[in-house]
């Protein structure tokens, strides 16, 4: 019996240090890392099929997918300018399988709403910035500009009398243009309309004289001649249209108004699977093919660390919120 005894107590003191080692792995970081993920990723796009989000989202996750032997999958949530997406993925478990691809409209809707279902930089884990489009500056053909110098000069010379049309109340197109009256210094009257479509249509016309919507939906245009193109709104010149200068090198310095996209985690998201995410982000980033599908959506490339990414979404909530409100608009205003 004191033998059955000795081999019990035995026993028993190789189970706990047993459990207490396969704890030990389990709550490791590193351990957790290396396991993720271990089921289908879900990335949530908050704009429809077809958008240019969720186009970069299919784009990153097919090569994600790859990378790390698992399935990244779009959810598209879309409504209220992305609110409705990104109020799901804030609320979603922080295990790295929710998982959020913004756009710009993250910072703009931060500034139009005085409140939101979530806080927009303290519910959420900055992963990576991923990708960027400009937009870029439209005039009707028939108007004598052909720089922003030019459209600066006749805006001064006709206060108020030149439209530039948006594709509506609170979109990048709007805001973009809001910041050039701003920083210019000039006065031109906004004209919404339901969509970029009908928008470009009336300046192809002549309805309005000024456009600045996103390049790819409107570069066909510019190549046909029906618009013409005097600059893009990024920090550098876009390879789409190489000879076009930016707005901040044709005598607006420092301006930018870029299209970007990034993925989010819902805060508390363990640190080491936001790692591991942001490492292989900037891996398939780096890959030419990858570079060619985002060209086809005439964004580029970006990647940064997570502080960057966390860094950058804060500068440009304060930047649009500014221009919001110099803009009297807000308070639920924009969708």
């Amino acid at each position: 019996m004191c033998e059955m005894r000795c081999d019990d107590s035995a026993f028993v003191k190789w189970a706990v240090v047993l459990l207490s080692a396969c704890a030990a792995c389990a709550a490791s970081p590193l351990a957790w890392a290396q396991a993720y993920p271990a089921k289908p990723v879900r990335m949530i796009v908050g704009f429809p099929v077809g958008g240019t989000a969720d186009i970069v989202a299919r784009i990153l996750g097919r090569r994600l997918g790859e990378r790390l032997q698992s399935q990244f999958v779009v959810d598209n949530r879309s409504g209220a300018g992305s609110v409705i997406g990104s109020e799901i993925a804030a609320r979603a478990a922080p295990d790295g399988y929710t998982l959020l691809m913004i756009s710009s409209s993250h910072a703009i809707s931060a500034g139009f709403r005085e409140k939101l279902p979530y806080d927009p930089i303290r519910d959420f884990a900055g992963v990576s910035l991923v990708a960027a489009a400009p937009n870029v500056v439209v005039v009707n053909p028939s108007l004598p500009v052909k720089s922003i110098g030019d459209l600066i000069e006749l805006a001064r010379a006709k206060p108020g009398q030149l439209n530039y049309g948006s594709s509506g109340v609170g979109g990048n197109s709007h805001l973009a243009g809001e910041l050039l009256k701003r920083m210019a210094n000039i006065e031109l009257t906004h004209v919404p309309y339901k969509g970029a479509a009908p928008a470009l249509t009336d300046v192809i016309s002549g309805q309005a004289q000024v456009l600045l919507p996103t390049l790819p939906s409107v570069l066909s245009q510019v190549k046909a001649g029906r618009v013409r193109a005097i600059a893009v709104t990024s920090l550098k010149r876009s390879a789409a249209l190489p000879g076009v200068p930016t707005v901040a090198e044709s005598g607006v310095p420092g301006y930018e108004a870029t299209n970007w996209y990034g993925v989010l985690a819902p805060a508390a998201t363990p640190a080491s699977i936001i790692d591991r995410l942001n490492a292989a982000i900037r891996e398939a980033l780096r890959e030419a093919y990858v570079a060619s599908d985002l060209a086809a959506q005439g964004a580029e490339p970006v990647g940064s660390t997570c502080a960057e990414f966390e860094a950058y979404l804060k500068s440009e909530i304060a930047k649009w919120t500014r221009v919001i409100r110099d803009a009297g608009l807000g308070s639920g205003a924009g969708g």
